[in-house]
Order: structure tokens, then C-alpha cells, then sequence
């Protein structure tokens, strides 16, 4: 079969079978064109590219080392603890300063997840007014969703009880936006792309990027947490 477009949309773990799909796409990217560009989708894992906008972001670690682990701990006393590579909640842990299991989930951490890093963030109590999905197309804002977390859950994924909502930007939103747009949009990930005939002409394709956020403060800013990895290809009307 031929194909003009192919659209790679494929959670994580960032593992090897992860790698190789881009690394095959490259061979026929950009003659059958490949959104997003698979050159570009593995050199910017997601936890990892947003460490370039650490002034957004809360205090972070990433490293596998427990007692740089402790010490992250014992400073911030409220931590998020997941792993680098995990989706969809999956291994996201709260862990209090008075929490007696933190060995022990570490211990458990190095069984399930060898040979890769975790990624430690101080809690942020006003994640529970949600968190925050922002849309760019084209390195321009589109759209934002918020997914508030169910009243047992720290996490706001919809399949765990989370809950999505109407949003709007803050002025520290749009100043994440306009930071971190630009690059995004080079990469080849925010681009409006007119597919031609096989389309009417009242439709547009879109490659979208999703910046996700965390309300930190009560003022209504945000901090970003993470740049999600995934594309998506939508049509119909621009002004969505």
C-alpha cells in the first residue's frame, strides 16, 4: 500500500521499540511526509525537552541515585516520584516527608524500571484545581483544556476519574507559550499543513503539540511540567 502521510502516535515507555519506529519512519520521511518529524520526536522526549524552560517548571530532579532522591526529599518534604519514561499516570507517586515507604518504592522502582532515571518534582497543592493542556498550532495558541483530578486522586488522567473543563489562558500561560512556541514550531511539530486534493478545501489538516501545565500558586499561575510527545492530525475548521 502507499501512503501520503503518516501520522506516528505512540505513547510511551521511550523504549527501543519506541526508537526504532522513528528511525524507520526517517527512511521515508520527507517523501511520504511523517507528522511528527520522527528525527524530532526522539531527540526531544518529553520530561527531558522541557528542562530547556526550567524557569517554568517546579524544583525537578531527574537521577536513579537514592540519596540524591533523599536529599530531594528531605528538601521540598512533599515530592511527586514517577518514572522518566511511564504514560498515562501509571507509577506516579505522592510521597510526604513522614512516609515510611520511600526505600521501599525506590527498591520497587529498580525492579520495574532498570537501567532508566526517575523524575522527582516538589507537590504542588493547587494541582488539585487541575492541570492544564494548552494547544499550539504553528507555534501559536489554539485551544486549552483543563483535567481536574477526582477527590481520591492526586492524578488528573481522565482514566483514573480525572475530569475535563472549559480553560483559558493566564497572561503566565501566554508567556509559556510565546517562550516555548518558537522552538516547538521549528521542530516541526505546530505547523498548518495543506494536504491537497484527497481534503475539501474548507478542511485543514493540523499538527498540534500539547504543553502541559500545573497551577502552582494561588494567583492562577501555572508551571509547566512536561511537553507531551504525542501528535496529534486533526480536520476541520481552523477555528477550533
Amino acid at each position: 500500500s502507499e501512503f501520503d502521510v503518516v501520522l506516528m502516535r505512540q505513547d510511551p515507555p521511550f523504549d527501543m521499540g519506541y526508537i526504532t519506529a522513528t528511525h524507520m519512519l526517517d527512511h521515508i520521511h520527507p517523501t511520504t511526509l511523517v507528522v511528527n518529524d520522527p528525527t524530532e520526536v526522539r531527540n526531544a522526549p518529553e520530561k527531558l525537552f522541557v528542562l530547556k524552560y526550567r524557569e517554568f517548571m517546579p524544583p525537578t530532579l531527574i537521577t536513579r541515585d537514592a540519596s540524591e532522591l533523599a536529599a530531594f526529599r528531605m528538601q521540598h518534604e512533599d515530592i511527586i516520584l514517577k518514572p522518566l519514561y511511564g504514560n498515562g499516570g501509571v507509577g506516579v507517586f505522592r510521597i510526604r516527608g513522614t512516609d515510611q515507604n520511600f526505600s521501599s518504592l525506590l527498591e520497587m522502582f529498580g525492579l520495574t524500571y532498570p537501567h532508566q532515571p526517575y523524575i522527582a518534582q516538589k507537590y504542588l497543592p493547587d494541582v488539585r484545581k487541575g492541570d492544564k493542556r494548552i494547544i499550539l498550532v504553528d507555534g501559536k495558541f489554539a485551544g486549552a483544556t483543563n483535567r481536574a483530578p477526582a477527590a481520591h486522586e492526586s492524578r488528573s488522567n481522565m482514566h483514573v476519574g480525572g475530569k475535563p473543563e472549559p480553560a483559558t489562558l493566564t497572561k503566565r500561560e501566554r508567556d509559556i507559550c510565546e517562550a516555548m512556541g518558537p522552538e516547538l514550531k521549528k521542530r516541526g511539530y505546530n505547523e498548518n499543513l495543506a494536504l491537497g486534493a484527497p481534503l475539501p478545501s474548507t478542511q485543514r489538516a493540523a499538527v498540534i503539540r500539547a504543553v502541559e501545565a500545573f497551577n502552582s500558586t494561588s494567583d492562577g499561575n501555572w508551571q509547566v511540567r512536561r511537553v507531551h510527545t504525542a501528535a496529534y492530525l486533526i480536520f476541520g475548521s481552523p477555528n477550533y
